[in-house]
């Protein structure tokens, strides 16, 4: 079977090449620039240095390709990249691209709490993504997806890299949110049922991972593991907001964007609007455990001068989650 992946280099979108490959399927992988994190992404398949901006080359690229997988997406604008190019206008060219070479199935990553007229971009971009698919007349899968970790993603190396860098760690907000953590491989294996199997077909479902703790139990089991014991206690909303606001300027891959702020005060235990069941045999099972946990962690250290911006070389691009990612992996 011949499968696109957009996002195809960055985190969850080199897992689900991983899992595909490893069953001799031929992928072509789509994203602007090559995420430094893995590069052995490269050789798992063709890999094609493209944005969404255009549907004729996403359909050149994709010709022959029975399924497209489309993991592309960004957790804070800037400059041109916008949650509505990316997200909005990239989904309706994905769609098009997938229709002129025939492929028969779509599946999108979007958001746990994606949803229309809620005052966030991103939750709103999100959303009208999932539109567009369903409305494709594909046969069509939206997982969408809270939390995501494992070797290599940006929720276990930032909390990682934080204890490393400053004494002292700020939860979002005073009130203490559930999240339900999943483990990347479990995403992987439901995108390639939904793929090469036909589970799924037509539904929007929720995918949510074995464990619900509340994100300072998250925090404090990964400290724990990495052996660190930085002091920490609740802040305000709007301290979180602006410092958001400010690292989104300053790094690389900020440590928190204000999207992500609205994302850990909402919690990421539930869908926001009502999904299709998630049947038992596909539901995640991989447990936040300290074992799980040490598998993800990175190299022991901190922060350096190099995540500043002004260290930066390279623009970000569209379809590079690496240079957009933050401290939760989200989709």
């Amino acid at each position: 079977m011949k499968i696109a992946i957009t996002g195809g280099t960055g985190f969850v979108g080199r897992n689900i090449a991983r899992a595909l490959a490893a069953e001799g399927h031929q992928l072509i992988l789509v994203a602007r620039g090559m995420d430094r994190t893995d590069p052995n992404t490269r050789s798992l398949a063709q890999f094609v240095s493209l944005g969404l901006e255009n549907e004729n080359q996403l359909a050149a690229a994709m010709v022959g390709c029975d399924a497209v997988v489309h993991c592309s997406g960004i957790n804070r604008e800037r400059g041109g990249e916008t949650y509505r190019k990316v997200h909005v206008d990239g989904t309706g060219h994905v769609v098009e691209a997938a229709r002129k070479v025939g492929a028969r199935k779509i599946v999108l990553i979007s958001f746990l709490r994606a949803r229309p007229n809620c005052g966030s971009a991103y939750h709103e971009s999100k959303w009208a993504a999932e539109e567009i698919v369903r409305r494709s007349g594909l046969d069509y899968t939206v997982l969408k997806c809270g939390v995501i970790y494992g070797l290599g993603d940006h929720m276990l190396n930032h909390l990682s890299r934080a204890f490393y860098t400053f004494p002292v760690f700020g939860f979002v907000g005073f009130r203490d949110r559930p999240i339900r953590p999943n483990a990347v491989e479990d995403i992987a294996r439901i995108v390639k049922a939904s793929v090469l199997d036909g589970a799924l077909a037509r539904k929007t479902v929720a995918v949510l991972g074995p464990d619900e703790l509340t994100l300072r139990q998250a925090v404090r089991r990964v400290a724990s593991v990495a052996g660190l014991h930085p002091l920490m206690f609740p802040m305000p909303v709007w301290f979180h907001r602006v410092l958001g606001w400010c690292l989104e300027r300053m790094m690389k891959v900020p440590m928190v964007s204000t999207a992500q702020v609205r994302m850990l005060q909402e919690g990421l235990a539930e869908p926001a609007l009502t999904c299709d069941p998630m049947p038992a045999e596909l539901a995640p099972r991989i447990r936040f455990t300290p074992e799980q946990i040490r598998k993800g962690l990175p190299r022991p250290g901190p922060f350096t001068w190099r995540d500043l911006q002004c260290f930066s070389r390279q623009p970000a691009g569209l379809g590079h989650k690496h240079s957009n990612r933050v401290f939760f992996e989200m989709p």
